[in-house]
């Protein structure tokens, strides 16, 4: 059997796997198996397969004394995103993109202050000082970094928000927001409320 053949065959094993555990291929090179998530690297030097997340159920009760409003979680480590309904009948997984360095990285709790579809754009005073050639506006559309949806973080500047680049998903890649694909945003948008509470670890 040629090696072409046998990759064929175990990206086929692999995805019936999946399929057979209820979790499906998010993209064409990335699947979620069991506990892992796992990114395989379109880079034109090189093959190889590198853990971007750590997936795996959790319960609210060790982060949240409650669910009103609802809850999220933001694991910065496991690249993931945890939602819980408030009455718990409902709790979502999605893998996320998140800030590119540890001075970038903010944790603790906050909570949606402002629910925008379609948001506009601007960069913070230090992404400007930091990136002087961006632009100082980008509206709503295919090349607005926020992507199709926005919930807006008690925090000045923080969101968690969407992407047109789905590259950047499972990556150390943002200013500091945490960005999920838009389909997951838009979903994630639909059972978040004002107020729901966030915690970042």
């Amino acid at each position: 059997m040629s090696s072409d053949t046998s990759r064929r065959l175990d990206r086929r094993s692999f995805l019936g796997a999946a399929a057979l555990l209820g979790v499906a291929a998010a993209t064409p090179v990335r699947a979620q198996f069991g506990a892992e998530t796992t990114e395989y690297e379109q880079d034109p030097t090189s093959n190889f397969r590198r853990n971007i997340s750590s997936f795996r159920a959790l319960d609210w009760r060790p982060y949240f004394e409650n669910t009103r409003k609802g809850a999220i979680l933001v694991d910065i480590t496991s690249r993931a995103l945890h939602f819980w309904s408030e009455d718990q009948s409902i709790y979502r997984l999605f893998p996320t993109s998140v800030p590119l360095s540890e001075d970038l990285t903010r944790r603790g709790r906050t909570e949606v202050v402002r629910k925008v579809e379609g948001p506009e754009w601007r960069p913070t005073p230090a992404m400007k000082e930091r990136n002087p050639d961006w632009p100082d506006y980008v509206p709503a559309g295919p090349d607005n970094p926020l992507g199709t949806h926005a919930l807006y973080l008690s925090w000045q500047f923080y969101r968690i928000h969407g992407t047109h680049d789905t590259r950047k998903i499972g990556r150390r890649s943002s200013n500091g927001c945490v960005g999920l694909y838009n389909e997951h945003i838009a979903e994630l948008f639909g059972m978040a409320k004002v107020g729901t509470q966030v915690l970042l670890i």
